[in-house]
């Protein structure tokens, strides 16, 4: 199955159908997304407007390439640490 990419506004514009009543069933089926997902989006993005929800994703976006750099500079310390310890 191929997977999809939903910008901010399509999330938002689902989830505003999703709160105005629209069944669960056919959304799931004109949109091509799980019961699971839907209710993923709507914890995490629940309440939000478009422009919110684009914030928050490039900041995730930014922590985790935050996290990949702190892991590779902690992995060149104990390779840098193991070295010297060899040397000695």
């Amino acid at each position: 199955m191929k997977n999809k990419q939903f910008i901010a506004n399509q999330i938002s514009s689902i989830l505003k159908e999703f709160d105005n009543g629209r069944i669960i069933e056919e959304l799931v089926r004109s949109y091509g997304i799980s019961r699971e997902t839907l209710y993923i989006w709507r914890k995490q993005y629940g309440g939000m407007v478009a422009c919110e929800m684009k914030k928050v994703k490039e900041l995730e976006a930014e922590n985790r390439r935050l996290k990949r750099m702190y892991a590779n500079l902690a992995m060149e310390l104990d390779v840098a640490k193991y070295i010297l310890e060899k040397k000695l």
